[in-house]
């Protein structure tokens, strides 16, 4: 059963409350910019990500009353610090029912700063555990000179994140995607897949015993960025493993770029479409009857009314 995230007069309330210093609502904002400019930007982002947990139905009524608990993937990237805080934000103002459980899988890469996010998840007072798991060498082992290491980096590290769950209790696999992750997958698939397909919201995974949620779904990584940044958070660079050259998604990426230099706002309208999909006018018989559409009428057409033909 889906919950909606409070009745109508405490959601009025709660955003009545984002007008309060944010340093009283958890260590994660001690500090904060008081400048409207910040304020305006910390809305948005609290704002899209509740509309996307309530929208897709991340938190669920369980008939026994216990509440959910949510394994928040950290891996020190701008977009999963602003993941956990945003995430606590909601949870301290009630209107997110779970617990949460920060992780972060350290998986061995080169020079990796294996003591900044227990120490900053100590200092925050946010309950988390770390696990290494040694996947790069597997990763260099295995991938052949040349090409790119994401896609088994990504199975091994999802394989890895779906057990600590299961050890956990958790019922679903948190995760720091935004909005524009969520296009740059859609051209991929577009481009070098054949497909329409990019990460959903919330899926369930193939055990079907996870929930995989994305509440940053809404978000602009600009955004994430100017959060993460503005709040001084520990940044891990993501590029640990090496610099690849001519990586697709960083093609794609700065596709989307020129197009939205050229016409700003673009990347918004994109996004917009793939929430306004219509099956009918696609070409997929798998998600649309076309053989069974059919003239209403047809034997009340007369000769004077011309059925348009193919060519």
């Amino acid at each position: 059963m889906q919950v909606l995230l409070g009745k109508p007069s405490d959601r009025r309330y709660g955003a009545l409350m984002l007008d309060q210093d944010i340093d009283d609502i958890h260590p994660l904002f001690h500090g904060a910019p008081q400048t409207t400019e910040f304020k305006k930007l910390r809305k948005r982002i609290v704002r899209y990500t509740r509309e996307a947990v309530e929208q897709y139905g991340m938190v669920e009524r369980r008939e026994d009353g216990s509440v959910p608990k949510w394994l928040v993937c950290l891996s020190g990237g701008k977009d999963s610090y602003t993941l956990l805080a945003v995430l606590y934000e909601l949870k301290w103002r009630g209107l997110l029912p779970v617990d949460l459980l920060a992780c972060n899988l350290d998986q061995g890469q080169p020079g990796f700063p294996a003591t900044v996010l227990p120490e900053f998840l100590e200092k925050m007072g946010v309950p988390h555990r770390i696990e290494y798991q040694d996947t790069y060498s597997i990763v260099m082992d295995k991938v052949p000179q040349g090409r790119t290491y994401c896609a088994l980096c990504s199975r091994l590290r999802r394989g890895n994140l779906y057990r600590i769950a299961r050890e956990e209790g958790c019922s679903a696999v948190v995760l720091g995607h935004h909005r524009d992750d969520i296009l740059e997958t859609f051209f991929m698939n577009l481009f070098h897949g054949g497909r329409l397909a990019t990460m959903p919201p919330k899926l369930v995974n193939e055990e079907g015993d996870l929930f995989v949620f994305r509440p940053l779904a809404h978000v602009a990584e600009a955004d994430c960025e100017k959060f993460a940044r503005s709040m001084n958070y520990p940044i891990i660079p993501c590029d640990l493993c090496g610099s690849q050259d001519g990586l697709q998604r960083q093609q794609v990426k700065q596709i989307i770029d020129t197009w939205e230099s050229n016409s700003p706002g673009r990347r918004q309208v994109m996004f917009r479409a793939l929430m306004n999909a219509r099956p009918s006018h696609l070409l997929d018989p798998k998600l649309f009857d076309f053989a069974g559409l059919a003239l209403k009428n047809f034997e009340d057409v007369t000769e004077s009314e011309e059925i348009p033909q193919l060519r």
